[in-house]
């Protein structure tokens, strides 16, 4: 059973691409296939596995607008049993044109469901840090949306509108997506970090991962070397913190398939 989760925040800044590639990468080091999709179109993902924006004959654009497969437009990167979707400047004309087409916020969904025999055990996409088209695309497609949040007020505003989103959602496309907050960038020795983080575990409740990301040099150093950080420092507390992420949400996945099935 293919998971499919979104990582999205219409904030910019608070580690949504750092988060899809460090938790895809520790997936892949646990020892599932993982599938990551490029939605942005700053292509930073892409950039981060050493990959040039443009240099793809195929793009996540190419499924959104053009019905290519998943597989079709997948590229293996040097990390074992990773693979990715690049994305280029082209897909910000999704946001012009999808919304003319009937359906247009299942596409990806259906190009997910629709393609027999996926070999992954999980799919991690990348969204822009806006609301629109891709973004509502990529939460109909998703069972679980992930929310990168730093634990500073402006941050922690931005949800409002997520929660929204998230409704909307449920109520046209996906009625059983879930969600989960990430506190990302965590000052521990900062009272109004750790003040936000106490108001979002209050206000949120279980809906807030037990895992949190610290501040950590070793996370804005990775990309530059292409790498992610489980593989850049192994040993860097992000890379641990990551780590145990994946296990946390690998645990939620099970306990999810569990209920399921009962």
């Amino acid at each position: 059973m293919v998971r499919t989760i979104a990582v999205s925040n219409e904030k910019g800044g608070v580690a949504k691409t750092t988060t899809a590639l460090s938790l895809g990468a520790a997936f892949a080091e646990l020892g599932s296939r993982v599938l990551l999709i490029d939605l942005d179109a700053q292509a930073n993902l892409t950039l981060a596995l050493g990959f040039e924006p443009g240099e793809s004959e195929k793009t996540s654009s190419h499924v959104m607008l053009d019905n290519e497969s998943i597989l079709s437009v997948s590229r293996k990167t040097d990390i074992e049993n990773l693979d990715l979707i690049p994305s280029s400047s082209r897909i910000e004309t999704s946001e012009q044109y999808l919304p003319v087409r009937t359906n247009y916020t299942t596409i990806l969904q259906r190009a997910i469901r629709t393609t027999p025999g996926l070999p992954y055990h999980y799919i991690v996409i990348d969204c822009p840090p806006a609301l629109g088209a891709i973004t509502r695309n990529a939460l109909a497609a998703s069972d679980l949306l992930l929310i990168p949040t730093q634990a500073e007020y402006f941050s922690a505003y931005a949800l409002r509108n997520m929660m929204g989103l998230i409704r909307r959602t449920r109520e046209a496309d996906n009625p059983n997506l879930a969600y989960r907050i990430l506190v990302t960038m965590l000052d521990r020795r900062n009272r109004t970090h750790r003040n936000i983080h106490e108001q979002l575990r209050a206000t949120f409740g279980s809906g807030v991962l037990n895992t949190v990301i610290e501040l950590d040099t070793k996370l804005r150093e990775s990309p530059i070397a292409g790498l992610p950080i489980t593989q850049y420092k192994t040993a860097a507390r992000g890379s641990t913190q990551y780590r145990v992420l994946a296990q946390e949400l690998m645990e939620y996945a099970k306990e999810t398939e569990n209920q399921q099935a009962a």
